[in-house]
């Protein structure tokens, strides 16, 4: 598990592709690598990822095919900058909000101006992710702990302070990028919990106007 707290910003060293859609990635950094021990999980702009061999000044990780469809990592190349966010130890601090490193999908960005000290950053995204976010919720874009601040059919906007800007790649990030998207997982597991089958719905797995009257809603 993650926070959405980034502790570095990482520059990939270099690609290795395997096949069409898998790769291998090296990844310069060093206060992740502080205490890394193989198989360990980092976020790579917000995508968990595990450590398969490790330098005093980078480490190695394996993308399969899944992770390289529903991702931005596509779109990386030799000296692109990344987020970098260690697991959460049992006693670290929770400062973010409960991230898993398991991406949603990839949104655009469409829309990038500024407000004073404030960068606002306009990401349009599939009706898939968007049902998922809510006004004042967490979202996670590239690894990073944000505030839904406004939002629309298609599209949400998030405000990111300077030193969110300064910490993160978010604020290099240009009109048509891709950024990858975790929805608030808590989000997920009550959409589960109402429409899957069991004691919150009725017969069809769903919550109905009948069924919130019948248990005395």
């Amino acid at each position: 598990m993650f926070t959405g707290i980034i502790e570095e910003i990482g520059v990939i060293e270099s690609i290795h592709h395997q096949g069409g859609q898998a790769m291998q990635l090296v990844i310069h950094s060093r206060q992740v690598l502080e205490d890394v021990r193989l198989g360990d999980s980092i976020a790579v702009n917000g995508i968990c990822l595990t450590v398969t061999r490790f330098t005093p000044q980078s480490f190695q990780a394996d993308v399969m095919p899944e992770t390289f469809r529903s991702t931005s990592l596509a779109g990386l190349k030799t000296g692109s900058r990344v987020n970098l966010e260690r697991a959460l130890p049992a006693n670290g601090r929770f400062g973010g909000h409960i991230v898993s490193g398991h991406i949603d999908g990839a949104g655009t960005l469409i829309r990038k101006s500024r407000e004073a000290n404030a960068l606002w950053l306009e990401i349009q995204a599939t009706e898939a992710i968007m049902k998922y976010i809510v006004l004042k919720g967490s979202v996670a874009l590239d690894g990073t702990s944000l505030t839904v601040s406004k939002m629309w059919d298609e599209r949400f906007a998030v405000s990111i302070i300077p030193h969110t800007a300064e910490m993160t790649i978010l604020a290099e990030k240009q009109t048509g990028d891709r950024v990858n998207i975790e929805c608030d997982v808590l989000a997920k597991y009550v959409e589960k919990l109402m429409n899957g089958s069991g004691q919150a719905a009725d017969e069809t797995g769903k919550i109905t106007a009948g069924w919130l009257q019948e248990h005395g809603y």
